[in-house]
């Protein structure tokens, strides 16, 4: 008797939720730059810059434990011995990228973000093998890291002369502070899921991460001024991004190899630059010679780190 076989593993299903997914996550700095202009959220407003990203991920974490639970079809709640995991999370993947991600897209570009942010990409396998030793050396994986740290480096280069204005630390170098932030959270949820299913785990660390984000920015004196119905729409659409993407992500990763659905993570930077130009008017930036010879050594990177070896 055959048996059938689950529809997330269909390939045709697995590249186009795969694909969507990235999406998402490429839609997240045009979404974040458009919150800033919505609420009238100035660069210099860290606080209030912290009450809306705190906002995003408590509806981020409310918005997962939902899904995933509807998925798994039972209430998803930690184990008690989960709540550390939970928290060494919520400090490294919200609290932490999320701040430097939050300040960077205050002071640079979205197209510029997209490409920078890639940079976690090869961090990770970098961290995996030689600091964490969650993965074997392996010669291809260090290759594609530097083809992908090249693209980027090239970026960093040209981009002051091709794509208008200088590197600052508030915006170029905090976005890689936020993908250094994210190749550290993505070793340790690789660790700890090994222990608690991970949609529970990224669920509650966002939730924990954007009510510590929130209850600073409060402190610090920071508020949201909801003008408009779009205020509530692009709010509801940025905990979106974080919760499908990740739930979604993380049902092809159950029922598929890893690196048959990490590999269509080239995707991800690709959609960064292509919805800053069409939502942000980032056209010259998103298409000169220097970004779109970036993005091509970045999503090579990305794909030759991810390839299966035969």
């Amino acid at each position: 008797m055959q048996i059938k076989k689950p529809i997330w593993s269909l390939t045709p299903v697995m590249v186009a939720t795969a694909i969507f997914c990235c999406v998402l996550w490429g839609s997240a700095s045009p979404a974040i730059k458009i919150a800033y202009e919505l609420f009238g959220i100035p660069a210099s407003d860290t606080a209030s810059r912290l009450v809306l990203a705190g906002t995003r991920f408590v509806l981020a974490g409310v918005m997962t434990i939902i899904f995933g639970s509807l998925v798994s079809r039972q209430v998803l709640t930690p184990k008690i011995e989960s709540l550390k995991y939970i928290g060494a999370l919520a400090l490294c993947q919200t609290i932490g990228q999320y701040f430097f991600f939050f300040m960077s897209l205050a002071n640079t570009s979205g197209v510029r973000g997209s490409i920078i942010n890639a940079s976690g990409n090869f961090l990770a396998p970098i961290f995996a093998i030689f600091l964490f030793r969650l993965e074997k050396f392996e010669v291809k994986k260090l290759l594609g890291c530097f083809i992908g740290f090249f693209g980027i480096f090239l970026f960093l280069g040209g981009s002051s002369v091709l794509a208008g204005g200088k590197m600052t630390m508030a915006g170029e170098g905090a976005m890689l502070m936020a993908a250094l932030f994210y190749a550290i959270s993505g070793c340790s949820i690789k660790i700890f899921s090994k222990f608690e299913n991970p949609v529970v785990l990224s669920g509650y660390q966002f939730t924990l991460g954007g009510i510590v984000l929130l209850g600073i920015g409060l402190l610090m004196g920071g508020s949201l001024s909801f003008t408009s119905m779009g205020c509530y729409l692009n709010l509801i659409y940025m905990g979106f991004i974080s919760a499908g993407a990740y739930t979604l992500w993380g049902v092809l990763l159950k029922y598929n190899p890893v690196s048959k659905v990490s590999v269509l993570g080239f995707v991800n930077p690709i959609m960064g630059v292509l919805l800053s130009a069409l939502f942000l008017g980032e056209e010259s930036q998103a298409f000169s010679i220097v970004s779109v010879i970036s993005l091509i050594l970045v999503s090579a990177g990305i794909i030759v780190v991810n390839a299966k070896r035969n």
